[in-house]
C-alpha cells in the first residue's frame, strides 16, 4: 500500500484534503517495474500511473517505428484525459530503469473527481495541460501516411477504410489538394493513376505506392501478413469477437496460435460506433476500442495476427488441417476455427451499382463521418447496427433518415437505442419504406421510396446512404464435408446430425462437441454458426468456448 506521504510526494494529489488522501492511498497499489518493461501498451485502456521513483518515457509508433515523445521523472503522472474521456491510451509507457509507481484504478480517480470540486478542477487543469503538450509535440513531430485519392473511388474509399480500421492514422488528400500539400514528394505528384499513398521513411526517401493492395500497404506498414511458422496448435479464420476471444484464450493456455484476417481485426462490430450493452462497460465502448483491446491482448499472449490475407480453401487431413491462402501458400493447424462471420447482404435496387463506394456504403465505420459532413443522409434497416451508425452521424450530418420497411424499430432495434435516437432532432424514421432507386449524375443526390403499404413513390435527399439489411454466410470456400444448412451457415455439435445433407456425415464414434463441425478438429463460433445468436457478447463467449474444445480434441489425439 502507499503512503499518505508518498502519495502527496505527486503534485497532482499535494493538496487533498486529509480524508480524500488517506482513502486514495488505502486503494492505491505500489507498483514495481523492470528497466525495459513496458507497462503501458497503445490502445488499453489504462489507470493512472504516478511515478515514485526511476524514470520512464511515453513512446509511440509512426510508421512501423517507436519515437520517444517525453520523459518522465519522480513526482510526474502519465495522463489522466483518456480515464476521464472513456477512451484508452493513444501511447506507450516504457521503464527506462527499474521504477516504482503508483497506480490508482479508473473507478478510484473518476470517483476522486466527482467527490470535490476543487480536486476535479486542479486534476483537469494539470492533466490537460500536461497531455496537450503531449499531443501537440507528437503531432508536429509525427509524420502519418498520405493517401491520395478522390472521395469518389472505391479504391481511395477501400484503403482509407483499410486503413482506419487497422487504426493506422493518415492524411487523405483530393490530387487536386495534393499539388499544394507540404510532405508530398515529386513521384506522388508524377502519378497518373490513382490513389497513392505515400508512406513515410525515418530515413531515406519516402515509400510511394500506387494503387497498392491493402497487403501491399499492409506490409509498407508494418502489419504482420506472413506466418511466422508452418505448422500451429491451432489456426483461426476470422478476426471478429468471436476470433479475437479464440485467439486470446488460444495463446493464453500456451497453444501456438495464428489468426488470420482479411481486412482488420474487429470484424463487423469493430465498425460499431458504440456498443451499449456489453456487459462490464455501463458507459459503453466503441467497437473500435474492443477491437483494439483484444488484438493487444491476444498479441501479449503470442498469437499471430494476419491481417490482408484470406483463408481460400481447407484441405482437412488424419493429421491435422491446411488453410491455403489467396496466393496459393498454405499453413498446417492440427485445428481450426471458423470465425469468419458475415458478409453485408447486397442491396438490389436501379442504379444502386453505380453509386457504391461514392455515395452508397455497406455497413459504416467511424472513419465515414467526416464526409458526411453537413449533408443528408440515410441509413436503410432497422437492426442496432443502423442504430448506432444513426447515433454517431447525427453529431455531424444535416439530417438522417433510418428507411425501414416495417412499421418501426420496436421490432428489430434495442429499447435503449430507440429511446437515444428520439432525442436526437435531426433524426427520422421513415417507415413501410423501401429504396428503389438511386438518383444522380457523378454524384449520389437522392433515392427513390416506395411506400410499402400505399405503394406511393416520393424522392428523398441523400448524398450518402449506408445500408444494414442483413448478412450472409461466405463459406463457398469450404469443403462438401463441411455441412452447412440452406442459407451457408455452418453447422455445430447435434446439428451436424440433424442438418446433414447430401450423404455427409459424422465419421467419429463419439458425438461432436458443441461448436465442432462435421469435420473433427474443425469448429465454428460466432455470426458463421447455423443457430447462432449475433450479439458481440455471444460470438466472445463462443471463441473462448471453441477453444476449450480444441484442447480435448488435441488430447484425444494424444490419448
Amino acid at each position: 500500500m502507499v503512503s499518505v506521504d508518498e502519495l502527496r510526494t505527486i503534485p497532482l494529489f499535494a493538496h487533498l484534503s486529509g480524508d480524500l488522501a488517506r482513502r486514495l492511498a488505502e486503494r492505491s497499489a505500489d507498483v514495481r517495474v523492470r528497466a525495459g518493461e513496458t507497462f503501458v501498451h497503445e490502445g488499453e485502456s489504462v489507470p493512472v500511473y504516478a511515478l515514485l521513483e526511476g524514470s520512464f518515457v511515453i513512446e509511440k509508433r509512426y510508421a512501423g517505428e517507436r519515437r520517444v515523445l517525453a520523459t518522465r521523472r519522480p513526482g510526474e503522472t502519465l495522463g489522466e484525459i483518456p480515464l476521464l474521456l472513456g477512451t484508452t491510451s493513444f501511447v506507450s509507457a516504457r521503464a527506462l530503469e527499474a521504477s516504482r509507481l503508483i497506480r490508482i484504478e479508473a473507478v478510484e480517480f473518476r470517483h476522486l473527481i466527482a467527490t470535490d470540486g476543487e480536486v476535479r478542477r486542479a486534476i483537469l487543469e494539470i492533466s490537460s495541460t500536461r497531455l496537450a503538450g503531449v499531443q501537440e509535440e507528437a503531432l508536429v513531430e509525427s509524420r502519418f501516411p498520405i493517401v491520395i485519392g478522390s472521395n469518389d473511388d472505391l479504391a481511395c474509399h477501400d484503403l482509407r477504410e483499410f486503413l482506419a480500421l487497422n487504426r493506422e492514422a493518415f492524411e487523405w488528400l483530393e490530387p487536386a489538394a495534393a499539388a499544394n500539400a507540404e510532405g508530398v514528394p515529386p513521384q506522388a505528384l508524377a502519378a497518373e493513376k490513382f490513389p497513392v499513398v505515400v508512406v513515410p521513411a525515418e530515413l531515406g526517401d519516402d515509400l510511394v505506392l500506387v494503387q497498392p493492395s491493402q497487403r501491399e500497404l499492409a506490409r509498407a506498414l508494418n502489419l504482420q501478413t506472413q506466418p511466422r511458422l508452418e505448422r500451429y496448435d491451432v489456426a483461426i479464420v476470422g478476426g471478429g469477437p468471436a476470433g479475437l476471444a479464440a485467439a486470446v484464450y488460444g495463446a493464453s493456455e500456451g497453444l501456438t496460435t495464428v489468426l488470420i484476417e482479411r481486412r482488420a481485426t474487429g470484424g463487423q462490430a469493430g465498425t460499431s460506433s458504440r456498443i451499449e450493452n456489453y456487459l462490464g462497460f455501463p458507459s459503453g465502448l466503441s467497437g473500435d476500442e474492443l477491437a483494439a483491446r483484444a488484438h493487444h491482448q491476444a498479441r501479449r499472449f503470442g498469437a499471430e495476427l494476419l491481417v490482408a490475407r484470406e483463408a481460400r480453401a481447407l484441405e482437412p487431413g488424419p493429421a491435422g488441417h491446411r488453410v491455403v491462402f489467396e496466393d496459393g501458400t498454405a499453413i498446417d493447424a492440427a485445428a481450426v476455427v471458423l470465425a469468419s462471420g458475415v458478409s453485408y447482404r447486397a442491396l438490389e435496387a436501379e442504379g444502386v451499382a453505380r453509386f457504391v463506394g461514392s455515395g452508397v456504403f455497406y455497413g459504416a465505420s467511424r472513419s465515414e463521418a467526416p464526409s458526411v459532413a453537413g449533408r443528408d443522409i440515410v441509413l436503410i434497416g432497422g437492426g442496432n447496427s443502423a442504430g448506432q451508425a444513426a447515433m454517431y452521424f447525427s453529431a455531424y450530418a444535416a439530417t438522417v433518415t433510418i428507411l425501414v420497411r416495417g412499421d418501426g424499430l420496436a421490432a428489430s432495434m434495442s429499447q435503449y437505442l430507440i429511446d437515444e435516437l428520439a432525442t436526437r432532432e435531426n433524426v427520422s424514421v421513415r417507415a413501410h419504406g423501401e429504396a428503389v432507386a438511386f438518383l444522380g449524375e457523378s454524384h449520389l443526390e437522392a433515392i427513390r421510396v416506395r411506400d410499402r403499404v400505399t405503394g406511393a413513390k416520393s424522392e428523398l435527399p441523400a448524398q450518402a446512404v449506408f445500408v444494414f439489411i442483413g448478412a450472409d454466410a461466405q463459406t463457398d470456400w469450404l469443403p462438401p464435408t463441411v455441412v452447412r444448412d440452406k442459407d451457408g451457415f455452418v453447422c455445430t455439435g447435434r446439428d451436424v446430425r440433424d442438418l446433414a445433407r447430401d450423404g455427409a456425415g459424422w465419421p467419429l464414434a463419439r458425438d461432436p462437441y458443441l461448436l465442432e463441425t462435421s469435420v473433427p478438429g474443425l469448429f465454428a463460433a460466432g455470426d458463421v454458426r447455423h443457430g447462432s445468436i449475433k450479439r458481440v457478447a455471444a460470438g466472445v463467449g463462443e471463441g473462448s468456448t471453441a477453444i476449450a474444445f480444441v484442447h480435448q480434441y488435441l488430447a484425444e489425439r494424444q490419448s
